[in-house]
């Protein structure tokens, strides 16, 4: 796919359905995530709900969207402070390297500062260096380390 213009960032809109479809299925294949469309339905519910917390914004040049970035709000009860969660990036394959990511979250910036959030936050798999090569142009690296817990059934 040829990118000679800058792309416009926006929220997802219901007649990007077909295309957001394609690049979410992709971004999962690159977490080597099982195929679910399950999952990939449930996903478009929560962004098409304006009550849902998750929302999403995506990149798009010429009415076709090139990559998204779903995120939500979140409060920090240690800090005080609310701030925004990108919860996942994703760059068409064919034009990484051209913007696309650093303009999505450049977007979630000025949403943090336009809505006073102290912070936009995120995490990227330990292996993923492509990504880490322009998160460390945009942002901190923290000393946090993840963990996560199954729920308990009983």
């Amino acid at each position: 796919m040829a990118m000679n213009t800058t792309p416009t960032i926006r929220l997802l809109a219901a007649d990007d359905e077909t295309r957001w479809r394609v690049l979410f299925r992709e971004y999962r294949a690159f977490y080597k995530l099982p195929e679910s469309e399950i999952v990939v339905s449930r996903a478009w519910g929560w962004f098409m709900d304006p009550q849902h917390e998750c929302k999403s914004l995506v990149a798009a040049v010429d009415g076709n969207i090139i990559g998204f970035a779903h995120h939500r709000r979140f409060s920090s009860p240690y800090t005080g402070t609310t701030g925004i969660f990108l919860d996942d990036l994703f760059t068409d394959p064919a034009i990484r390297g051209r913007g696309v990511g650093r303009a999505l979250i450049g977007r979630l910036t000025e949403m943090a500062a336009a809505e006073d959030r102290a912070v936009v936050q995120w995490v990227t798999a330990e292996d993923n260096h492509q990504a880490q090569a322009l998160y460390d142009t945009l942002a901190m690296r923290t000393s946090w380390v993840t963990y996560e817990a199954e729920p308990s059934r009983k």
